[in-house]
């Protein structure tokens, strides 16, 4: 199974979504919660290559980006290959 992590905010509907999609996926994900974490959100700039919102969404280390992302791997069909690597 993948190695997915997922950079949220408590307040972020778009982490929900993300979060659920994965969740009906059967996906194993670690949840960082950058609420108030101001060298959380700084590493996660360095990391995503200066994206600043939330959800950011890893998997084996590859940037995926954020929800639209996401989903937009999912209606290609290519999310499930990603997530069984």
């Amino acid at each position: 199974m993948a190695d997915i992590e997922i950079y949220t905010t408590k307040v972020c509907p778009y982490c929900v979504r993300a979060k659920n999609l994965l969740n009906a996926k059967d996906a194993d994900f670690k949840e960082i919660d950058l609420t108030g974490d101001d060298a959380g959100r700084e590493a996660l700039l360095k990391r995503s290559n200066g994206m600043r919102t939330v959800p950011q969404i890893f998997i084996n280390g590859q940037h995926i980006g954020g929800y639209d992302n996401l989903a937009e791997l999912e209606e290609k069909g290519e999310l499930d290959a990603l997530l069984a690597q």
